[in-house]
């Protein structure tokens, strides 16, 4: 009891030293997953919206589909993105293996359904209240989607944050894609599982701590900012 007492301390004070290789893992988790987010986010809103809006043959299914992609295994998306990139895949030749890009591409495969169904259900709840107005005005559906987007811009918030906190804790496919490299390809996940089995429990200790209020914070983001689109909400509705 005591030991695992003083692995406590030990990580914490990692933490309050401002420890490099512990700051460094963090910038490393954040940049990655920051940039997957931000490249999800260019693909999956115009694809929400679209989905949300059109009228297509097919659409229906897309749906679907968009819905079970969220649940894509990351260990299947690791391996499907290994394949691509390795040498012999179609996009060996960029040699984007064991890299940081590799692996904000196997985030951007996991966070792009995730932001694309959640922006679909906020642009068509919004298309459906503000349709008769758009029409009014002469607007074609696909001409509304900039309106939708930015009226729905809180509500899209916490999509990204949804992306965000799902790419933040990825593991299985960072690992796979990433190769866990020191000082390379080394984040925040794949460290506390390397760190935990060479029994390091401090670093992992400290790690998870950090990881922990990263996800607080993520939450507690999604919270407030549901709790401002529900007071606009019923202010417009007053």
């Amino acid at each position: 009891m005591q030991e695992f007492a003083q692995e406590f301390r030990d990580a914490f004070a990692l933490i309050l030293a401002g420890d490099a290789e512990l700051l460094a893992i963090v910038l490393l988790s954040l940049r990655v997953s920051l940039f997957a987010v931000f490249f999800a986010a260019v693909i999956g809103m115009p694809l929400g919206a679209a989905l949300a809006v059109g009228r297509f043959p097919g659409r229906g299914a897309l749906v679907v589909l968009v819905n079970a992609l969220m649940g894509l295994p990351p260990v299947v998306v690791g391996l499907l993105v290994y394949l691509m990139l390795s040498r012999s895949g179609p996009l060996g030749v960029l040699q984007l293996l064991y890299t940081p890009t590799a692996m904000i591409i196997a985030q951007v495969v996991l966070v792009t359904p995730i932001i694309a169904a959640l922006s679909r259900q906020v642009i068509e709840m919004l298309d459906a209240e503000y349709a008769e107005q758009m029409r009014s005005l002469g607007l074609s559906r696909f001409a509304t989607v900039p309106v939708l987007l930015w009226d729905g811009r809180i509500a899209l918030l916490t999509a990204l944050l949804a992306g965000f906190g799902r790419a933040i804790a990825e593991v299985g496919a960072v690992i796979i894609v990433g190769g866990n490299i020191n000082h390379v390809t080394r984040v925040m996940t794949t460290t506390i599982a390397l760190e935990t089995s060479k029994g390091n429990l401090a670093l992992a200790l400290a790690l998870g701590a950090v990881l922990i209020a990263i996800a607080v914070t993520v939450n507690a983001l999604v919270s407030l900012l549901g709790q401002r689109a529900e007071v606009r909400e019923a202010m417009r509705n007053a």
